[in-house]
């Protein structure tokens, strides 16, 4: 299939992003284009497995230096100016060709491991770190779990970390863990006590196993599974900041993912325009094009100024993060705009395109079509890393305080 028009070239304009984030994106987009594009089809419809995770890509982004982007030259990051606005351009530029693989191998390592690391002790960040930056090791994230996930207070989590000798043992069940069935290291959210305290454990210590990937309808490279854990020790020296305070360093880490969510849901909604507006372009019924019919131009026209609004949202809330340190209403704005628009902008696509929007090969000729695999990828957006209800909630809470939200 022919690479569309990226009308975000036109349409878009990065005149107010610093020099150093439009240079990120020119590398980024160069190395999606040269590397991902080629691969997106087969990664985006291919059903998971324990050997459907991408090793050869994951080798890739690290040789290509994406994993220094995020942090500072002291663990060998880049030290840009404006970090987390580069980051989240990454996560629309990956995104832009497989959304999956953005939210796995960039969303989840970079952001939800790597933001952990990042604020954990010195022993931790100054050991784990650099391997991170140098794409050494594959890591995972665990707060949910069978019964908590939208709501990690420690009343609703089973899983346990027991005090004992130099340490701690964790037993329970996490599950939806990206990454998981590939990890070689995994941060995990435990109760202790009346509090929660963060933990990083080795994925080959005894007492660890993972069931099969979940089989999903759409994100297929983000590799879901539960996690195990059956008195698993994890030394003192192992604490992800301090003991009794680890919701607040995963709740952090989890409202960078979320400025994230809505840079892949931008993506998904611009590469769903892209390919559906040079369709309708050249599809043409009762002799003219469907683009003709002024039904698809205003459509159209609202949907370029939504995917513009939504861009401009993750991309203030990264810099205010970047600049103050803290942006929640403003994450979970992004969140909220970009996964709903990008569910918005496929099935629209779809409907324009008709029957070449709903398949995914053409067998006669061996064509393929990204439009069915941007809808199955695009709802779990407004699902995960905290359910756009929530992210309204905490949206609201900033306009009527928490006496009158709760």
């Amino acid at each position: 299939m022919t690479a569309p028009i990226r009308h975000a070239d036109q349409l878009f304009n990065d005149v107010f992003l610093p020099d150093e984030t439009r240079r990120i994106r020119r590398e980024v987009r160069q190395f999606a284009d040269d590397v991902v594009r080629p691969v997106a089809h087969r990664l985006n419809t291919t059903p998971e497995s324990r050997q459907s995770f991408p090793h050869p890509l994951f080798k890739a982004m690290g040789a290509a230096g994406l994993y220094k982007i995020p942090f500072g030259a002291d663990v060998g990051g880049l030290g840009l100016e404006f970090p987390t606005l580069a980051t989240v351009t990454v996560l629309e530029e990956l995104g832009y060709h497989s959304p999956s693989l953005a939210s796995a191998l960039f969303d989840g390592q970079a952001i939800l491991v790597g933001q952990t690391l990042e604020h954990a002790g010195p022993l931790l960040r100054e050991k784990y770190l650099p391997k991170l930056v140098r794409g050494e090791f594959v890591g995972s994230f665990a707060t949910s779990e069978p019964e908590a996930s939208t709501d990690l207070s420690p009343g609703n989590m089973q899983t346990i970390a027991e005090k004992v000798e130099g340490g701690f043992r964790i037993s329970g069940t996490k599950r939806w863990i990206t990454n998981s069935v590939a990890a070689d290291y995994i941060a995990v959210l435990c109760k202790t006590g009346q509090r929660q305290t963060f933990l990083f454990a080795d994925m080959r210590a005894p007492g660890i196993s993972v069931s099969d990937p979940d089989r999903k309808m759409g994100n297929y490279v983000q590799l879901t599974a539960d996690v195990n854990f059956d008195r698993v020790f994890v030394a003192d020296d192992h604490v992800i900041g301090n003991e009794n305070a680890g919701l607040r360093a995963a709740l952090g880490a989890l409202m960078l993912g979320r400025m994230g969510i809505g840079a892949i849901g931008v993506a998904m909604a611009q590469a769903a325009f892209d390919f559906s507006s040079g369709y309708i372009s050249r599809r043409k019924v009762f002799g003219k094009p469907v683009a003709a019919f002024q039904h698809w131009q205003f459509r159209y026209a609202d949907y370029a100024m939504r995917i513009e609004m939504a861009r401009s949202l993750y991309q203030k809330a990264a810099l205010l993060y970047d600049k103050t340190g803290n942006a929640e209403t403003e994450a979970a704005m992004a969140k909220v705009a970009g996964s709903e628009l990008a569910v918005d902008m496929a099935r629209d696509a779809i409907q324009a395109c008709g029957a070449y929007g709903f398949v995914q090969t053409l067998s006669a000729t061996g064509e393929t079509f990204p439009l069915e695999s941007i809808y199955r990828d695009a709802k779990i957006g407004e699902i995960y890393e905290g359910a756009n209800e929530v992210q309204r909630w905490v949206i609201a809470r900033h306009i009527f305080g928490r006496d009158i939200t709760g």
